[in-house]
């Protein structure tokens, strides 16, 4: 009688994998529960509702009835430079030691929110893409990253060997400068009543919300303070004309600072942007001052004028760099 042998071949013991990204305001995961399987139970959970990462963790796995992670990455908006964690924009702080074991993680990866994006970048395809502006890319050279939502994120790639490394800094943070006389008198009303004027500033839902308030001021207008929400609302429609200006002056100073990261790059690879504002704004985006400004950097509008950028369309890009940062460490790679 003859045996058969079977090969079994063993579970990937780094599965299920949890994936997040945790901004000022939300907090968004999904499970990855076995190789090569496609991201599920995709939930967004407010921050303010929970009193760190822990305890959102916690109730995300418990809702969707998930088993618990063995592997876990997420994006936060917020350095990354050691154990502990504390957040900028939000009150969560926590060591990362600490969160791993509480719960009862093999390994947990904690990069900046917009490390994770720009590592999505490569996978991402024309679907994900809006191109706003002309240019094209120029394969294997450095690859910018910004985008507005709570604060203002900003990374990048940069080509090495057959793939990228991605940058983990907090340049949303420069000094704001002024392109004319307005953009001047606005930065110099917002520093009045904030000191140092960051791009966050004023590229920012924080920053809409500042411009609103600048604008209004300086035209001898007497107004309530309005959310970043209420202002894109009235924008969009052209129902109010200080909120289309304020939007407008972001869209400006946005393209002011995406040409200094790319040429402070060399991004021949293409400028995307992310974030939760600008994805938002559809074709009023591609009308906007932004790709105009971008341009505007005197003997260097040439070289801009071929760099293309991209409004990052996809659905949960930061979730699929975490997904990738995993990868790369379980392939004995760096996040």
């Amino acid at each position: 009688m003859m045996t058969q042998t079977v090969s079994l071949i063993s579970p990937d013991p780094t599965y299920p994998r949890l994936v997040g990204d945790i901004g000022g305001t939300n907090a968004r995961f999904a499970m990855i529960p076995a190789a090569g399987a496609a991201m599920t139970a995709i939930q967004t959970l407010a921050c303010a509702d929970y009193p760190g990462p822990a305890e959102a963790i916690t109730a995300y796995l418990k809702a969707a009835r998930l088993p618990s992670p063995r592997w876990c990455a997420f994006g936060i908006a917020n350095p990354v430079s050691s154990d502990l964690v504390r957040m900028t924009n939000h009150h969560w702080q926590f060591s990362i030691s600490a969160l791993r074991d509480a719960l009862g993680l093999d390994v947990l990866r904690v990069v900046n929110d917009f490390t994770a994006l720009a590592m999505a970048i490569p996978a991402l395809g024309p679907a994900d893409l809006r191109q706003v502006g002309g240019g094209a890319i120029r394969a294997g050279a450095a690859i910018g990253l910004i985008g507005p939502g709570t604060g203002l994120g900003i990374s990048g790639l940069i080509p090495c060997q057959n793939d990228y490394t991605p940058l983990a800094g907090e340049g949303g943070h420069i000094t704001l400068a002024a392109r004319n006389r307005e953009e001047a008198a606005l930065i110099d009303w917002v520093g009045n009543r904030h000191g140092h004027v960051s791009a966050e500033r004023l590229i920012s839902g924080q920053g809409l919300e500042n411009l609103y308030l600048a604008h209004a001021a300086l035209a001898g207008h007497s107004v309530e303070p309005l959310s970043a929400a209420r202002i894109s609302e009235q924008a969009l429609r052209s129902t109010d004309a200080l909120c289309l200006r304020a939007l407008n002056s972001l869209c400006a100073f946005l393209g002011t600072v995406t040409a200094n990261l790319a040429l402070i790059l060399g991004a021949q690879g293409g400028m995307y942007i992310g974030g939760g504002i600008i994805p938002k704004l559809g074709p009023f985006f591609d009308r906007s001052p932004f790709r105009a400004r971008f341009e505007d950097k005197g003997r260097f509008q040439g070289y801009l004028g071929q760099i293309p950028t991209f409004v990052i369309q996809a659905r949960h890009p930061a979730l699929i760099g975490a997904a990738r940062a995993l990868a790369r460490q379980a392939q004995g790679g760096d996040a």
